[in-house]
C-alpha cells in the first residue's frame, strides 16, 4: 500500500543484485512510496545480477560504482544529483562480502588478506560513502542513511566468522559518523539488524537453512522477510523517523530479545 511517504525525495540504493535481495525490495518499495533514486553496484556484481530489470521497473538510472574506490563514489553522488535534480535524501548501504566464508575458512584460521578485503568491501565502504557525501555536501538536512547489519555483530555465531567483526565495525561507523553528521547537517545514520533472510548472500553461508528454521522458531513473530525489512527501511527514510539516529535497530520478529522459545523445548 502506498502512503507516498517518500514523495519528493531522492535517493541512492546500493547492492540490488536480484529479486531475492533486500536492496531490490527496498527499491521497489521506495518507488511505490513516491521516491526517485539511482541504483548502483560494483561492475562485477552487476554482471552477475539482474539490475537492468529493476531499473526498468522503477524508472531508475544505473550508475556503476565500486564502493571501495573514492573516485567511483564521488562520481556516483555527482551523477545522481545531476540526474535526480537535487541533493540526496536517503542512501541504502547493502554491501557485504566475506571471502573467508566463501572458502569455508574457520575463524581461528582466517586468511588476513581475505579479512582485509571483507573489511574494505563491507564496512569501510560505508565510511567512504558517508565521507564523500559529507565532503560534497551531497545529502540534504534531515536526510537518512541506512546500512544492513546482523546480530552476529553483538553475539557469537560461529558460522558468521569474520563477518561478525566486520558488521560490528559497520555499526560503530554508524554511531560515530552519525554523531558528526547529525551535529553538522541533521543527517541521521542507522543500521538495521535483520533476521536471517533467504538472499543470494545468505544462502552462501554453510548451515544457513538449518539456522533459518531455528531462528524462525525462536522468534515470537517468526523471521522478518525481505519485504518486511524493506518496509522498515522506508520508514527510516521517511520524515516519520526524523529523530532516530546512531541506532542499531533489530528487525527480527523478537529474536534478539528471546532467550528460548517454547518450540525449541519440544
Amino acid at each position: 500500500m502506498s502512503y507516498q511517504l517518500l514523495k519528493g525525495k531522492r535517493g541512492i540504493i546500493t547492492g540490488a543484485l536480484d529479486e531475492n535481495s533486500i536492496a531490490w525490495k527496498v527499491a521497489q518499495k521506495a518507488h511505490e512510496q513516491g521516491a526517485v533514486f539511482t541504483l548502483t553496484n560494483a561492475p562485477i556484481a552487476m554482471r552477475m545480477g539482474e539490475i537492468n530489470k529493476l531499473a526498468d521497473q522503477t524508472n531508475s538510472k544505473i550508475i556503476p560504482a565500486d564502493a571501495t574506490v573514492i573516485e567511483d563514489i564521488e562520481k556516483l553522488y555527482t551523477e545522481s544529483i545531476q540526474h535526480l535534480g537535487g541533493k540526496i535524501d536517503f542512501v541504502l548501504h547493502s554491501i557485504g562480502m566475506s571471502v573467508n566464508i566463501r572458502k569455508n575458512i574457520p575463524y581461528t584460521q582466517l586468511n588476513y588478506d581475505f579479512f582485509n578485503k571483507g573489511i574494505d568491501v563491507s564496512a569501510l565502504s560505508f565510511h567512504k560513502l558517508l565521507a564523500v557525501a559529507h565532503k560534497l555536501d551531497a545529502i540534504n538536512e534531515w536526510g537518512s542513511v541506512v546500512a544492513l547489519s546482523y546480530i552476529a555483530a553483538q553475539r557469537t555465531y560461529p558460522f558468521y566468522t569474520d563477518m561478525a567483526d566486520i558488521k560490528a565495525m559497520l555499526e560503530s561507523i554508524a554511531r560515530t559518523f552519525g554523531y558528526h553528521y547529525g551535529k553538522e547537517k541533521k543527517v541521521r545514520i542507522n543500521t538495521v539488524s535483520q533476521s536471517p533472510t533467504k538472499t543470494t548472500a545468505g544462502g552462501g553461508i554453510k548451515g544457513f537453512g538449518e539456522f533459518f528454521d531455528f531462528a524462525d522458531k525462536q522468534s515470537p513473530l517468526g523471521n522478518a522477510s525481505a519485504d518486511d525489512c524493506a518496509n522498515y527501511c522506508i520508514s527510516l527514510f521517511s520524515d516519520l523517523t526524523r529523530m532516530v539516529t546512531m541506532q542499531n535497530l533489530y528487525h527480527d520478529g523478537g529474536y534478539s530479545s528471546t532467550g528460548v522459545s517454547s518450540e525449541q523445548l519440544l
